[in-house]
């Protein structure tokens, strides 16, 4: 997807804005337009698991069945999710695959030549695979208070609602830990075992890792971080109001970089918008940078002023995700690197 579109304020725009996540209060001030493979830690296929299903999601929609969902379309990075709990989905959509046809970086360890892809990209859902995969269920993220289904497109909502019930899993507005446990209670309700060492040993290194996270942060306090993400146009400083990777951190002590609520406006309070010539705008030591495939990665920057901020120069950039894959094996990663950046970061700044 073109980085271009962030320039304008739009719902497709707002998609390559780093630090605005899903942008939940931006897509409404923007108004209505808004498997297989066997990763690493990766529990076995989860056992079939019969009678009725209920679950309560996020909207306060009950979802309930006669059976256990087994044709379950989601957005991918959900998908990704559930497959690490041993739960396959049918299909998927959003960014799925890579130009060269690899896996992208939100569909985590699935095998993505063993899903139907629904659409890669912002806006693209294709209804009638969707119909013809007979789903008994669809699953997405939320970025905003209003229970908007993530890149599920505001044009064939209506029609893609017909089709299946669906569930929706806030990541607007909390903690990293919050969604996290409602993943891990969706997978349980599916029947994954959320007793297999891989599960449990993944959530224990999670709490390892937040405990590390936290020590290098109390050991660090002077550094700050900047999460940030690069378009061709301009470059962006996500807040952490609104983030829930970032909230999480912040409230395990790291010291970021927060643009004033004035500054993030038109981004919907989730980011401040920076020409390249003002990129060197809020000091730090270190910066993450935004690792979707929508947006420009830190070794392709051409831009003179990025690289002679300090934290380039000192080799303190690291990756963020900031759609993170909601299970526990998936975010130790993301706890594990910046705890380790911040224990070799050096103040420059």
């Amino acid at each position: 997807m073109s980085n271009a579109r962030a320039v304008r304020p739009t719902r497709r725009g707002l998609l390559a804005a780093g630090g605005a996540l899903g942008l939940g209060a931006v897509l409404a001030a923007c108004g209505d337009d808004k498997p297989g493979g066997s990763g690493s830690g990766s529990p076995a296929n989860a056992p079939a698991k019969s009678g009725p299903w209920t679950f309560k999601d996020d909207r306060g929609t009950t979802v309930e069945l006669d059976s256990v969902p087994a044709n379950i379309v989601a957005f991918t990075g959900v998908g990704a999710a559930l497959h690490d709990y041993g739960i396959q989905v049918k299909g998927v959509f959003g960014p799925t695959k890579t130009t060269s046809g690899k896996a992208d970086v939100q569909a985590g360890d699935m095998d993505v030549t063993k899903v139907t892809v629904l659409g890669n990209v912002w806006d693209e859902f294709n209804v009638e695979k969707y119909a013809a995969l007979a789903p008994d269920v669809l699953i997405s993220t939320m970025f905003d208070g209003a229970g908007t289904l993530w890149y599920v497109p505001e044009a064939s909502k209506d029609k893609i609602a017909k089709l299946a019930p669906s569930v929706g899993v806030s990541v607007y507005d909390r903690q990293l830990t919050g969604p996290l446990q409602r993943m891990w209670e969706l997978a349980e309700s599916l029947g994954a075992d959320m007793t297999a060492a891989a599960v449990t040993g993944a959530k224990k290194r999670f709490e390892d890792a937040a405990a590390r996270l936290r020590a290098a942060a109390k050991a660090k306090p002077g550094i700050r971080v900047m999460a940030g993400s690069a378009s061709p146009e301009l470059f962006y400083v996500s807040g952490t109001d609104l983030s829930i990777d970032l909230e999480y951190f912040k409230a395990l002590g790291v010291n970021f970089v927060e643009p004033p609520e004035k500054a993030k406006a038109q981004g919907g309070g989730w980011y401040e918008s920076l020409s390249w010539e003002n990129v060197d705008k809020y000091p730090a030591d270190i910066i993450m940078m935004d690792d979707r495939s929508s947006t420009i990665q830190p070794a392709d920057i051409t831009e003179a002023t990025w690289k002679k901020l300090p934290a380039v120069k000192a080799g303190q950039v690291i990756a963020r995700s900031p759609e993170p894959i909601l299970s526990y094996d998936k975010c130790v990663p993301l706890l594990e690197n910046l705890a380790a950046a911040l224990e070799k970061a050096k103040k420059v700044a």
